[in-house]
């Protein structure tokens, strides 16, 4: 891992991330959240600010990036509910089957690998009866921004994590048996291929 890998990149994702148009779209989702939380791809912790603490009495984060976990040592601090980071990726979950209320996954399906493995490990840390809920950018609607997207992406995953700027979320959430309940979609304030999200719930098809 290099100087910018180490140092500039997760300072550069956390600020641009924390901007106000994320933290908008944030707290449309993370205060849905009840009971046990298995937030996967924690990063730097920019959803803690946005749980209800009446709601929620624990979160586990799923993050491999202690960079990026360090980066938010305030936010861990200043949580309202207690927090515990796990260090490894969302496609191998070392926790157990049927044991979290809410899986909750924002902005990160984009830099997981295999993001239908780790969108099948979440369904198999969830309890029967609980919710996934997400919040992603991803492909956007117009044939002209996608093709924009698949451009920019080689250089787009070098500099920002390996983030892809355009992965099909309904599509990946339905290839991993998952049954969209709900979802919104539009864009957000920035470049077009970089700002179309979707964003809801799904429970076990």
């Amino acid at each position: 891992m290099g100087f910018y890998n180490r140092h500039i990149m997760p300072r550069m994702i956390n600020c641009v991330c924390s901007m106000g148009q994320f933290s908008d779209q944030r707290q449309k989702i993370v205060p849905r959240a009840e009971g046990l939380v298995v937030e996967i791809g924690i990063g730097s912790g920019l959803n803690l600010p946005h749980y209800d603490a009446g709601k929620v009495h624990k979160v586990i984060g799923v993050d491999p990036d202690e960079q990026m976990w360090k980066a938010g040592h305030n936010r861990v601090r200043l949580s309202a509910v207690p927090v515990e980071r796990v260090g490894l990726s969302g496609e191998q979950i070392p926790l157990d089957k049927n044991m979290a209320d809410t899986v909750l996954v924002t902005y990160s399906l984009c830099t997981i690998p295999d993001a239908v493995a780790a969108l099948m490990e979440m369904r198999r840390i969830l309890k029967p009866g609980g919710r996934l809920l997400f919040l992603e950018h991803g492909a956007a609607p117009e044939e002209s921004v996608r093709k924009w997207q698949a451009r920019i992406d080689p250089v787009w995953k070098r500099i920002a994590g390996g983030c892809h700027s355009g992965r099909p979320i309904p599509q990946l959430l339905e290839q991993a048996g998952w049954k969209i309940g709900e979802m919104e979609q539009a864009y957000i304030s920035g470049p077009k291929p970089l700002a179309y999200n979707y964003w809801g719930s799904a429970g076990v098809a």
